[in-house]
């Protein structure tokens, strides 16, 4: 199972980590916010250093009922971003996650080699072509809504069966497109409840049946937090034990604000299956 990463071929067979690094004032987690150059170098360095394969970079809060910000605002955050991290780590492979367009092609110039869609294309109808255009690997993700609605869109007849649904019907119109590579992401905590989010997880291995490498982003969410009764801050061990059960079920990437531990949750949970 490879992806094609501005030419370079990245094996999915074996679980990889992607670094979470919010360019934005207000994500859930405030210790992922960087918003100096020195801030932002500083997190990239660390994570590459401590096993990332990629680093996913956000200008636009997705954390349910998020302020809605300008194309132009998220261009001005992201773009020095991306050229920033790429003339300093020309190897880094960097994720961007976006469901603007605009956004998605002027970072892909810049040099990043994967978009991370929170809307699979829903958002904005252009942005399917520009993946394809381009050609890069494409992140499809499962919401209802926006992020400002979400929180009230989580009722389903059968959450397993819509979600499976859904990307039936994405990777349909990307394929119709030409879209090669794709990963899906269940979407934990985007228009699903604590309750919806834990049965998704425990189903998470029938979505192998798409055949495509599985994105999970458990990490700090509060589907951990508030069912332990801590905050985002104490939730590193919760999310060390959500991401053993994902990679057991087929995880083939953990999306996570702390990429050390996430890689020694991979080498220990591969024992089991090398």
């Amino acid at each position: 199972m490879f992806i094609n990463c501005k030419g370079k071929l990245i094996d999915l067979t074996r679980p990889k980590v992607m670094g979470i690094i919010n360019i934005t004032p207000d994500s859930f987690y405030s210790d992922s916010r960087s918003t100096t150059k020195m801030e932002i170098l500083a997190q990239a360095e660390k994570m590459l250093n401590e096993g990332a394969t990629f680093l996913d970079l956000g200008a636009y809060s997705s954390r349910p009922g998020a302020y809605d910000i300008t194309v132009e605002e998220e261009l001005n955050r992201m773009i020095p971003a991306v050229e920033l991290i790429q003339n300093e780590f020309p190897e880094a492979l960097l994720s961007i996650d976006t469901f603007r367009a605009d956004v998605a092609k002027q970072s892909i110039e810049a040099g990043a080699a994967i978009i991370n869609d929170i809307s699979a294309g829903k958002l904005d109808t252009r942005m399917l072509l520009i993946i394809a255009e381009f050609q890069v690997p494409y992140i499809m993700m499962h919401m209802k809504g926006t992020p400002q609605t979400m929180k009230d869109l989580n009722q389903y007849d059968d959450l397993t069966a819509e979600v499976l649904f859904y990307f039936s019907e994405r990777i349909r119109t990307a394929r119709d497109l030409g879209i090669n590579d794709i990963i899906i992401d269940p979407g934990f905590g985007f228009a699903k409840n604590i309750d919806q989010n834990f049965e998704l997880l425990s189903k998470l291995d029938l979505f192998k049946n798409l055949d495509l490498p599985i994105l999970t982003g458990l990490s700090r969410k509060s589907m951990i937090w508030k069912k332990l009764e801590i905050s985002a801050h104490e939730a590193l061990n919760g999310t060390t034990a959500l991401n053993t059960i994902a990679l057991m079920k087929g995880a083939n990437i953990l999306r996570v604000h702390d990429v050390k531990e996430a890689m020694e949750c991979i080498k220990l949970t591969t024992e089991l299956t090398d």
